[in-house]
């Protein structure tokens, strides 16, 4: 759990401070640039936000190198593709029980919320930036994630308690209902790709749903 955090934590400080002061050290900020920029600014943010976390787990595991079998396997071999396909079939169940959470959790701040530079892009209908955002949603953020959550953070769960413990509290870092889906469909397969590209068809869904 101290590697996750460090890993939540180096994100943020590379997306939060150092992308920021080397783009002010340069002479511009997000904010003045064109929809198109604030895109790419964004991919080229979360990509570096998501090599420095593998850096950061990638030396915290080096003392246990050798890792066991199985751990950060990803593979294009197997019976998987009926794993996605039940995985996406929860799809509207997640959905509903993460709407429900929102309405049974009250609201902590009453202020406006300000429309994201997404929104914006989406808005204003640009296809290059939409693009753009299409990527980090639903290529980056899917393999960060699943490298942390089920590639490390899951098999080392489950040296502690049962799988299925494991998987509850896998899934309780990321989105909760769906990281128990993606947990099993992991657990079963024992295979990142699969995890990934259902994470990555989630994300999709839910950026499509934004651009209606």
């Amino acid at each position: 759990m101290q590697i996750v955090l460090l890993w939540i934590a180096t994100f943020w400080f590379v997306g939060s401070w150092i992308v920021p002061f080397l783009a002010h050290a340069a002479g511009f900020s997000k904010e003045s640039l064109t929809y198109r920029g604030q895109a790419l600014y964004s991919l080229l943010t979360d990509v570096v936000e998501g090599l420095a976390g593998i850096a950061i787990l990638h030396r915290c595991l080096a003392r246990f190198f050798p890792l066991p079998p199985g751990w950060f396997r990803f593979s294009l071999k197997g019976n998987w593709q009926l794993d996605v396909v039940l995985g996406c079939v929860m799809f509207p169940l997640v959905n509903l029980l993460s709407q429900l959470n929102m309405d049974l959790v009250p609201m902590v701040s009453s202020s406006p919320v300000g429309v994201s530079s997404v929104e914006q892009s989406i808005l204003a209908r640009d296809p290059v930036a939409m693009a753009l955002y299409a990527v980090v949603v639903s290529v980056c953020a899917p393999v960060w994630e699943e490298i942390v959550f089920r590639g490390f953070l899951l098999p080392s769960l489950t040296r502690y308690m049962s799988l299925r413990w494991s998987i509850l509290l896998s899934a309780a870092a990321p989105l909760v209902f769906l990281g128990v889906v993606m947990g099993a469909v992991f657990a079963r397969t024992r295979n990142l790709l699969p995890s990934m590209l259902l994470h990555s068809l989630w994300n999709g869904f839910v950026f499509l749903d934004l651009m209606r």
